[in-house]
């Protein structure tokens, strides 16, 4: 196979030196930039709608993920295997950078729905939608949940072209965007862990930003991966039952990680809690029980209700004196 020669990428805006300092960004890509120069680990819940993101960011998290598989479940009522669109997606993902623009929010981009132009029009959407970072993997288009079995992977130099359209996409965004773009290879179940590290210190020298392997199965893997690509940041997902152990937050950075992601921590906490509701409403034919005192006033503060009643009184108006 012909890999054709690239030289390594090399942005000096990039480097990570430059966000050391000062207070931290409103403009959240730069935000992010920040967070991982800085020490401490970034640590993002998965989220997977509106209801799941208010509390999360209630929770007092600084960084938010947007799974792609809880946004296919959540929008679509279906599993992760490449049904949601860029479309589903970038609509999500407007969504929730909008409840506070200033949170990153880390989205899933799976395979970039296509070839190096979606991949560039993915990222310059994602952007533009307040995003600021995704991650694009190595899977075939035709992909699946990184923690189930059966899974195919691209070529290496698919893979990199896939990188660098995204890195020249970002580069070609007017006034100079920070947007970070995280490398994922899938490879480690495939191909071996040699190979999916090989990959990702190829996506580094394209031009990513962090480098993210997906299924890593021991505490000296994932060590091992992260001394192999330092100082590249490496992202690690957790998925309760999934391949990769249920590291903590502090045993993840102790073994080097810089971010990591909980996908499916609230849509499958929201499966538990609905199912509940809805078989003791069958039961018993009420929702008292399951509304736990939770009135709709209580309900749509957890919403951001007191922040439009501010809205509407500092303008003047009066539509909310009695709610």
């Amino acid at each position: 196979m012909h890999t054709k020669s690239h030289t390594a990428y090399h942005n000096p805006r990039f480097d990570p030196e430059n966000f050391l300092e000062g207070p931290l960004s409103s403009n959240p890509s730069t935000r992010l930039r920040q967070m991982l120069a800085r020490p401490g680990i970034v640590v993002a819940p998965g989220i997977c709608d509106g209801i799941s993101a208010r509390c999360a960011l209630e929770a007092g998290f600084d960084c938010l993920y947007q799974s792609g598989a809880a946004t296919t479940a959540s929008r679509l009522g279906q599993p992760d295997l490449a049904i949601a669109t860029l479309n589903d997606f970038v609509q999500s993902a407007q969504m929730v950078t909008s409840l506070d623009p200033v949170v990153p929010v880390i989205a899933d981009a799976d395979t970039g729905f296509g070839g190096p132009v979606m991949v560039a029009r993915t990222v310059t959407q994602y952007a533009r939608a307040g995003v600021a970072a995704m991650h694009i993997e190595d899977q075939v288009q035709t992909k699946r949940c990184g923690h189930l079995l059966g899974k195919s992977v691209v070529s290496r130099e698919e893979f990199l072209t896939r990188i660098r359209a995204a890195v020249a996409a970002r580069d070609a965004i007017p006034g100079g965007s920070d947007f970070v773009i995280i490398g994922r290879t899938d490879s480690a179940q495939v191909l071996g862990m040699d190979e999916a590290i090989t990959r990702l210190r190829l996506a580094a020298d394209a031009g990513a930003d962090v480098c993210f392997i997906e299924g890593v199965r021991t505490k000296e893997l994932l060590e091992a991966t992260v001394n192999a690509l330092a100082p590249k940041p490496v992202l690690v997902n957790v998925i309760s039952g999934g391949l990769t152990p249920s590291f903590t937050c502090q045993e993840a950075e102790q073994m080097g990680a810089k971010v990591i992601i909980f996908s499916l921590v609230s849509a499958v906490a929201a499966v538990h809690g609905i199912r509940a509701a809805m078989r003791s409403l069958k039961k018993t034919g009420t929702d008292f029980t399951s509304a736990q005192g939770m009135d709709p006033r209580a309900f749509f503060d957890v919403m951001g209700l007191q922040d439009i009643i501010r809205l509407d009184a500092e303008a003047g108006g009066s539509a909310f004196l009695h709610v």
